[in-house]
């Protein structure tokens, strides 16, 4: 069994971490009713017996659940986020060995988190990532949390994943990033964007772009449904789309909900490396079949049900309908439009009892409906994991790679540009050691450069092509 390395990077890397780990935490709880340590919890903790005086700990391969401990490095630059986690209920999963922290951040400035932090904090950084390595049998993958419109979440967070590159070039990295929406209130939140958009087209191997206000308009969906009394749907007392409290102005701002969203994705897409099925898919086999081009490697998410652990009371969907919400921008996690452009490839991970003729069945109804390049008509990857998430009878995930993320980096680009005539803000960024104004041109050319890739890919919409000469072989 192979084990996966949870990095998270910022506020908002480490609240979506934290989310994570709660829930990956209940849904194991769930399964494991013997408490014993095996191969499924191996995948993102370690066991480890703590009544040992050196402070360690001995790691357990096999037995009783001791205690675990997350598979995970904590950074941010602000003190606040990761001091409530080590104080909070989920304490003993982490400890202080496993953090880095500042505490003045980095002043919504990529260029103090990549530059000015990745240089400080880089030997430290490596390891820490070291060690973490160290505990594992057989390492797969590093998932990356950040988001993007911040200082730490997309500059130090960009910085680490060039050191994964460097250190562990073997090991994949999945990276899941937070986009700000146009009316983000942090106004170089394009530049952040766009310089870290370079970062990750170099140095990811698959990224999960989440646009903010994707989530903002779920939440409200799922709210405005239960206000309503839409489908019979209720919210339970300790759903994560309300706070302990009930406080209305926490409604407001479901960051909770909205970060609870996204640890669903990640849970999802980790079902296969953790529970058994019919039809299991690696995480390696999601980029060689999603990636056929090394820079195009942004996939479109969207999940079925959005909500997890039986946080709203709505009836089940018909498995037919869960893959046509699948499929509806309803139920993606950014803002885009993928019948109307151009998919390169498709995996569908589907959880729960769901047989592959039933998988079957609904890709081929939903084929006519959507457009596939050329040269991959059949660019389908599926995965069928036994395990539902709790209080579901089975999930989907749709993983997309489609032409339709121009629209979210050609508006990024556009805000950025917008700002970048001015010069305005500039000097904050200028005045960090090493930054230089060649970062900033190219990071719009090498955004621009992945803009005309997707456009190029879409100017062979439609072509089909007919008598495909067949290698002739002499006789």
């Amino acid at each position: 069994m192979t084990q996966s390395v949870v990095v998270q990077v910022g506020q908002c890397g480490n609240q979506i971490g934290c989310r994570f780990w709660n829930l990956v935490l209940r849904e194991h709880a769930n399964v494991n009713k013997k408490g014993i340590y095996d191969e499924a919890l191996s995948n993102f903790f370690r066991n480890v017996d703590t009544r040992y005086s050196d402070g360690h700990g001995i790691n357990l391969s096999k037995g009783l659940i001791r205690t675990l401990k997350a598979r995970a490095v904590l950074i941010d630059m602000e003190e606040g986020v990761v001091n409530e986690l080590l104080q909070g209920p989920l304490r003993d999963v982490f400890d202080s060995k496993q953090l880095i922290s500042d505490v003045s951040g980095s002043g919504n400035n990529w260029a103090v988190g990549y530059k000015q932090y990745g240089n400080q904090y880089r030997d430290q950084i490596l390891n820490i990532l070291r060690k973490t390595a160290e505990h594992c049998d057989s390492l797969q993958c590093f998932f990356l949390i950040h988001s993007m419109g911040g200082g730490t979440g997309s500059g130090l967070g960009t910085y680490v994943l060039s050191l994964l590159e460097d250190e562990f070039p073997e090991v994949y990295r999945f990276v899941t990033a937070v986009y700000p929406s146009a009316e983000d209130d942090v106004i170089t939140s394009p530049y952040n964007s766009v310089l870290a958009m370079k970062e990750l087209t170099e140095h990811a191997d698959c990224v999960l772009p989440i646009e903010n206000q994707s989530l903002v308009d779920i939440v409200n969906k799922i709210n405005q449904m239960t206000c309503t009394g839409k489908m019979a749907s209720t919210i339970k007392l300790q759903s994560t789309l309300i706070s302990s409290q009930t406080e209305v102005k926490r409604q407001e701002k479901p960051f909770d909900a909205m970060n609870n969203i996204v640890a669903n994705l990640l849970l999802n897409l980790t079902s296969s490396s953790r529970f058994e099925g019919s039809l299991n898919m690696d995480l390696n086999e999601i980029t060689m079949n999603l990636v056929p081009f090394p820079r195009l490697h942004y996939l479109v998410s969207s999940l079925t049900p959005l909500y997890t652990l039986a946080d709203v009371n709505i009836p089940t969907r018909r498995l037919d309908q869960m893959f046509t919400d699948a499929f509806s921008k309803d139920h993606q996690l950014m803002h885009a439009d993928p019948k109307r452009n151009l998919y390169l490839a498709c995996a569908l991970m589907v959880r729960g009892n769901v047989l592959i003729s039933d998988l079957r069945r609904n890709i081929e109804r939903l084929k006519p409906s959507l457009q596939f390049v050329s040269w991959n008509q059949e660019g389908w990857k599926t995965s069928l994991c036994s395990i539902p998430p709790v209080g579901h009878t089975h999930s989907l995930l749709a993983l997309a790679n489609n032409t339709c993320v121009k629209s979210t980096f050609t508006d990024l680009k556009d805000r950025f540009v917008k700002l970048y005539k001015k010069k305005a803000h500039i000097h904050h960024y200028l005045h960090i050691d090493g930054m230089e104004q060649s970062c900033f041109t190219e990071a719009t050319d090498s955004l621009t450069s992945l803009i005309e890739e997707y456009n190029q890919l879409d100017a062979t919409k439609g072509q089909i092509i007919n008598n495909v000469p067949r290698l002739s072989i002499a006789m």
